[in-house]
């Protein structure tokens, strides 16, 4: 049975292995990153029961994924910027997005793996097509491998994607700020008490004020601000008090246990400049090549970044499990629900920035919420 090649140890990389395993069917996965451990691997990621949950019943990990749930960390609140509650949601206990770490789901996928399935340490510079359905993979170091089929599961800014579309991330005109604050309730009390036992919105139009309690009391946020990236070069990111101090200042008058959050910072504070791809993303079947995750759709930050490229991954998977003797009867089952599920995901991040960052923020957030719709 052929190798499948998989360039990419995300979750969405990762989650299609688990799932080609589950069927019997070999792959290969080639990760930049040295080690599973080079670096943290974000924050907080609420796993939707529509799409991340899916993926990972399909995976055969949902009794291990739900041993990672931090208990209560659904709530979700929505302030104003002088600290008035607008809403207060407690978690509902109901599992719809559950939150987990997003490091202990990619261990959980790296752990369902059998050993030496991911290849650390190869980061792709090219793709060269070799004809009938045949790619060339090569690596930084010069390194070259075979590909009979290629997935694509590397991010936005996806090696694997130009053999199939010449499309490129472009800025979305808002950027993340991103904070920690650690021991919140005890280092932090006002600041943890604003933020509460989940997440919380404190948004005007243009800007916000978002964070999130993680584990051990950490408070992780991202202040978002719509600027263009010009005005960012202009902030002095390699002095992190100058930074901190500057971005501040967009927010002065706002309650100061929500500034907190900037203001008391226990690390440097680091950009984040979004960007999406366009939001119809769709190509030409090129034999023996497809994509997953952000390399396929990455789009305006919507809630269903990580989920989408974990359902991409299960999809991807089971299409393969279905037609094991026909690769190109597999992928176009695959691409033509991917298109469609991609196009709506993005629309959908449209629709939420308004909500967030428009004229009507936060009441906006509020109107939704009230309506018991979350935001995706």
């Amino acid at each position: 049975m052929t190798t499948v090649t998989i360039i990419g140890a995300g979750l969405g990389g990762l989650t299609l292995a688990r799932v080609l395993h589950v069927h019997g069917i070999p792959s290969t996965v080639y990760e930049a990153e040295p080690s599973p451990t080079a670096r943290t691997q974000g924050g907080m990621l609420d796993i939707h029961d529509h799409t991340g949950q899916p993926a990972l019943r399909a995976a055969g990990l949902s009794d291990a994924f739900h041993g990672t749930v931090l208990e209560g960390r659904q709530a979700m609140r929505v302030l104003d910027g002088d600290g008035t509650v607008l809403l207060d949601e407690p978690d509902d206990g109901t599992g719809g997005r559950p939150e987990v770490q997003r490091g202990e789901l990619r261990r959980i996928l790296l752990d369902s793996l059998p050993a030496g399935t991911v290849r650390w340490g190869h980061k792709v510079s090219g793709v060269r097509a070799l004809g009938e359905g045949r790619h060339e993979v090569i690596f930084a170091d010069g390194a070259t491998t075979e590909a009979s089929l290629l997935v694509g599961a590397d991010g936005a800014w996806s090696r694997v994607r130009s053999p199939l579309s010449d499309a490129v991330p472009e800025y979305i005109g808002r950027s993340y700020v991103e904070t920690y604050l650690f021991d919140g309730d005890t280092r932090h009390p006002a600041a943890a008490k604003a933020v509460g036992g989940g997440s919380i919105f404190t948004l005007a139009p243009g800007k916000g004020i978002q964070a999130h309690r993680e584990g051990g009391g950490t408070l992780h946020t991202y202040v978002a601000l719509s600027e263009p990236r010009e005005w960012f070069a202009r902030v002095d990111f390699t002095d992190p008090a100058a930074a901190t101090a500057r971005i501040a200042r967009e927010f002065e008058g706002w309650a100061p246990e929500i500034t907190a959050l900037i203001t008391e910072s226990d690390t440097a504070p680091v950009l984040r400049a979004l960007h999406a791809l366009p939001v119809e993303p769709r190509w030409e079947r090129v034999a023996g090549v497809t994509l997953l995750g952000d390399a396929a759709h990455l789009s305006a930050p919507n809630g269903e970044g990580a989920n989408l490229a974990m359902y991409d991954g299960a999809e991807l998977g089971k299409a393969i499990a279905a037609h094991p003797d026909d690769a190109e009867a597999a992928l176009t089952a695959y691409e033509q629900a991917l298109f469609p599920r991609s196009a709506a995901a993005a629309a959908d991040g449209t629709d939420l920035h308004e909500l967030l960052f428009g004229d009507h923020a936060p009441h906006s957030l509020v109107s939704m919420l009230a309506g018991h719709a979350q935001p995706r």
